[in-house]
């Protein structure tokens, strides 16, 4: 194998394992940071190397004298902004020189959904890292709307009347890919990727019973009932402030707008959620 031009972490997961197919079959050599290489998938023109975000010193070793890095966020964690702190420092200090960082719609310092702070905070270390950096900013993804559905087949949330144009796992790692193979057009750019149509939670449910041949609705909480219908999962506030401001930013109108940014990264349209869901 060449030596690696791009490193790539979550390559465990479905995003990152999605980009990581991309770039083999593009016949690039790439290196996949993990926690456990074991798992990690075996592709051609690649290895894994045990690096997690924590370890600056793994990290720094890991990505030494390659250029362009892909940083797919930690897991949601109370410390997740200090980890990827860690990792920006770590990726500086090792001589990468692009960062593509997988980060959230409209992520912002006051937005409603709480993880899209520490979505903001990351990206505001990496402006500074004096790395050159892309952000690929997803909306929720499409992939995980069947996950809100309840045994009962029904969706709860505050979520009102508000929009989300959520958007196909496939058409990010699409994008991520094009990024990464050609980092240079897309120094210090920011793209905002979405489906191509934005839709209330009433429509998924309609489009999500559809794919499954049975009877799927939405019931529209009030914030209080939402936290209230989530307290016996044992969650700690952090998590249960997390999945309730997934509602709020839809009802706040955060996450609705549609781009052209998918087109305009992959060559393709984004994939509507009814085909996700064929697919799947």
């Amino acid at each position: 194998m060449t030596s690696p031009t791009i490193a790539l972490t979550g390559t465990t997961g479905r995003l990152g394992g999605r980009i990581a197919r991309r770039l083999a079959a593009a016949g690039v050599s790439f290196r996949q940071l993990v926690r456990n290489p074991i798992r990690a998938p075996r592709l051609r023109g690649s290895d894994a190397v045990q690096a997690s975000y924590g370890d600056g010193d793994a990290v720094r070793a890991a990505l030494f004298g390659i250029p362009t890095v892909l940083m797919v966020s930690a897991s949601e964690t109370p410390d997740r902004v200090a980890q990827h702190r860690m990792f920006v420092d770590a990726s500086a200090a090792a001589g990468v020189r692009h960062l593509v960082y997988i980060s959230f719609y409209g992520a912002d310092p006051q937005a409603t959904f709480t993880l899209a702070r520490d979505h903001a905070a990351t990206e505001q270390h990496i402006r500074e890292s004096g790395m050159a950096f892309t952000f690929l900013r997803d909306n929720f993804y499409a992939d995980f709307m069947p996950d809100l559905v309840g045994d009962d087949g029904v969706i709860r949330g505050p979520a009102g009347g508000g929009r989300v144009a959520v958007v196909a796992q496939d058409d990010i790692a699409d994008a991520a890919a094009a990024v990464l193979l050609d980092p240079a057009p897309h120094a210090d750019a920011t793209y905002s990727l979405t489906g191509p149509e934005s839709l209330t939670l009433t429509e998924i449910a309609a489009i999500i019973g559809q794919a499954r041949g049975t009877l799927v609705t939405y019931h529209a909480e009030s914030v209080p009932e939402a936290y209230s219908s989530r307290a016996g999962y044992g969650a700690p506030e952090w998590q249960l402030d997390a999945w309730v401001s997934t509602y709020t930013a839809i009802a706040a109108g955060e996450v609705a707008q549609v781009t052209g940014d998918v087109q305009r990264l992959t060559g393709h349209p984004p994939v509507p959620l009814a085909q996700v869901l064929a697919r799947s």
